[in-house]
């Protein structure tokens, strides 16, 4: 499978492009500006030289050709980009992992987007297409370390079976990281919001924090 990530060049679109490639899937780190792309792309294979990781660059039209796409644009951005490549994007699924946060003084407060959170807004911005909110709270600074494992859970929603199916093999494939199927595409409202409580206890202990849910049989 090729996984397109759109918007690639920040943070966390780096950190899971990195990580999903250790793990051997061929990912396309994908910009508005091919040439960042590329950069971006250049120095992540520079820090893992002998792990020939499969990672490729383009442009968001080009990364949006891949066979499921992961959506890492800041929030506000989620929309518009989607809306730019949607005739690739037809029928294929698009996972989001943007959250709607601001920082208000000394804490993190989340926001709220048009039709409640950043996935439903995607999802009525490519209706073809099959929307999946996941990856919310696994701290990229963590994720992007590939010689260490992430310890944590991950809620995944989605109106479309499938989508949810996809994206938690895509999540099982990455050692300790385990999805959990967390409903309907209603319920990534509160599962974004939540990463501000996240963010806020990563300030105010020093620290980073995952989620990790007991009471639940593997399976």
């Amino acid at each position: 499978m090729r996984i397109g990530v759109l918007g690639g060049t920040g943070p966390a679109g780096k950190a899971l492009a990195v990580r999903l490639a250790s793990v051997g899937f061929e990912v396309v780190l994908g910009s508005r500006s091919k040439y960042r792309a590329m950069e971006a792309r250049d120095k992540l294979v520079a820090i893992w030289p002998d792990r020939n990781l499969p990672i490729q660059s383009a442009d968001n039209d080009g990364a949006a050709g891949c066979d499921l796409i992961v959506l890492a644009t800041p929030w506000d951005a989620a929309a518009s980009t989607v809306q730019s490549v949607e005739s690739h994007l037809n029928g294929k699924i698009v996972v989001s992992m943007c959250n709607a946060l601001a920082r208000v003084a000394h804490e993190f407060q989340p926001l709220v987007p048009p039709r409640g959170s950043v996935a439903a807004s995607v999802q009525a911005a490519v209706p073809k297409a099959k929307v999946a909110a996941a990856l919310h709270h696994v701290p990229a600074t963590e994720l992007g370390r590939i010689d260490e494992h992430v310890d944590s859970d991950v809620l995944i929603c989605s109106d479309h079976p499938e989508a949810t199916e996809a994206t938690a093999e895509i999540v099982a494939r990455i050692p300790d990281l385990r999805p959990l199927d967390a409903g309907e595409l209603s319920n990534a409202a509160p599962i974004e919001a939540f990463a501000a409580v996240l963010l806020q206890l990563n300030h105010r202990y020093k620290t980073r924090v995952a989620l990790r849910f007991t009471g639940l049989n593997d399976e």
